[in-house]
């Protein structure tokens, strides 16, 4: 019997008797509970004959809605077999659908990288030379080039005049010596060939003793302008080659107590040797002397060369703790020593790499010019005028040689200075705080050299 709309009192609101349900009776789940009633495709319980009626599993019974039905996909009953919207099973991806809430490795979301497979750290702040962590031996070498391609008046500027004034000596010195030679070989019966080659042998050796010392001076002064130029370019700034002598010349006496200390520590296994050769030669015969001596000088060569190894890695940081922080000749090989302490080995390698590489580009630089003043200064007669074309030639390699050697030695010791701080003492932090300010105001400011001191290291 009808009510009027089409319905019979068995049929559920909403459907009709002449269409049936939009997705048809549901089987019975088959997480219902045992004992529990089932449902008739109705939505009216089905209470078997003997037992007490339970109440459903879903709700009270009666008339049920037409709503997705348990089972299929747009309910919220799960059905085996059959995969929900939302819901990845193991092994399975569903092609072009992501899941929510839910990363692939390596996923990139926002600008910010997902811990995961292929997981990259975002990069070290880099506002100058370069990156603000600690270094491996390719930044230190990269940063070194950049400090010289950054600043190239101040710093192959300064390097070209310290190495001109050391290499002028010598190359005089060569060029007399030369001279003689040239001499010698044009008439070797000749009666003032001895006193020509003694003439030529002490201006080549007086010229060599004379460049050095100049470039004791020299090269101590650039180390120190060097230095302070490094100091600004880690962040970004540069800086002429006369406000860096305006920074570095109050420092100047500190430095050269450094040198001087080294040079000493240098000099005085020297003395000893030549104490025990001349008691040697005083106290024994002429043919065992020789043989003595010999054996004395090859052991103090096997020596020599491991303590002078020691010595330069302890105290490779003592120039940098004089100009960029301030401190005095003792403290500073003191501050020196303490920063290696740990890292010895990494230290001397990166050191002795730079001295090979430095020693391969300087020959590669001046070997045609030596070679070319050797010829001109041999060959032309002892003349004024081949021995001054000699000197050029010669003094032209030298220059061209350490002008590249001269910073970049400097600039590795600089930065693995910078390094052993940020290792040792966690000063990238302290870099990292003012690059970002610096960031901030658009410019690197001059105070920028004060945050090298001590004080502001974050353990110290």
């Amino acid at each position: 019997m009808s009510d009027g709309h089409g319905r019979t009192p068995e049929t559920p609101p909403g459907w009709s008797a002449e269409q049936p349900p939009p997705y048809s009776a549901p089987q019975a789940s088959p997480w219902t509970a045992p004992g529990s009633p089932t449902q008739t495709p109705y939505g009216q319980p089905y209470e078997p004959q003997g037992e007490a009626p339970q109440p459903p599993p879903y709700g009270p019974p009666g008339p049920q809605p037409p709503y997705p039905q348990p089972g299929h996909p747009q309910s919220g009953h799960p059905q085996p077999g059959y995969p929900q919207p939302g819901y990845q099973q193991p092994g399975h991806q569903q092609p072009g659908y992501q899941q929510p809430g839910y990363q692939q490795p390596g996923y990139q979301q926002g600008g910010y990288q997902q811990p995961g497979y292929g997981y990259m750290p975002p990069p070290a702040l880099r506002p100058g030379i370069i990156p603000l962590r600690p270094l491996g031996l390719g930044d230190i070498l990269d940063g070194t080039i950049k400090l010289i391609r950054s600043n190239p008046k101040a710093v192959l500027g300064l390097s070209a005049v310290a190495a001109l004034l050391g290499a002028v000596p010598l190359a005089v010195g060569q060029a007399v010596m030369l001279g003689s030679m040239g001499d010698i070989l044009d008439d070797p019966q000749a009666a003032s060939a001895g006193l020509d080659s003694f003439y030529g042998l002490v201006a080549q050796y007086g010229g060599m003793f004379a460049s050095y010392a100049i470039q004791f001076v020299v090269v101590t002064v650039l180390t120190g302008v060097l230095t302070r130029i490094l100091g600004r370019a880690v962040f970004g700034g540069n800086i002429t080659a006369a406000e860096a002598w305006h920074l570095s010349k109050g420092r100047l006496p500190a430095l050269f107590g450094v040198v001087g200390l080294m040079a000493a520590m240098m000099v005085v296994p020297l003395i000893v040797l030549a104490l025990i050769v001349v008691a040697l030669a005083m106290n024994v015969s002429s043919s065992e002397g020789v043989g003595l001596t010999i054996g004395v000088m090859g052991l103090f060569v096997l020596l020599f060369i491991p303590y002078y190894l020691f010595i330069t890695t302890r105290f490779a940081f003592a120039a940098p703790a004089v100009v960029l922080e301030g401190r005095g000749p003792i403290d500073a090989m003191r501050r020196s020593w303490h920063l290696v302490t740990g890292d010895f080995w990494r230290v001397l390698g990166i050191l002795l790499l730079t001295s090979l590489l430095v020693g391969l580009v300087s020959g590669v630089l001046s070997v045609p010019f030596s070679f070319g003043g050797t010829l001109i200064g041999m060959l032309g007669g002892g003349s004024p005028g081949s021995a001054v074309v000699a000197a050029v030639f010669i003094a032209a390699g030298a220059t061209l040689s350490s002008m590249f050697a001269y910073p970049f030695q400097a600039g590795v010791s600089g930065l693995l200075y910078a390094d052993r701080r940020m290792r040792g003492e966690a000063f990238d932090l302290v870099l990292q705080t003012a690059a970002i300010e610096q960031q901030r105001q658009g410019w690197v400011h001059a105070s920028a050299d004060d945050l090298w001191h001590p004080s502001n290291s974050a353990r110290s």
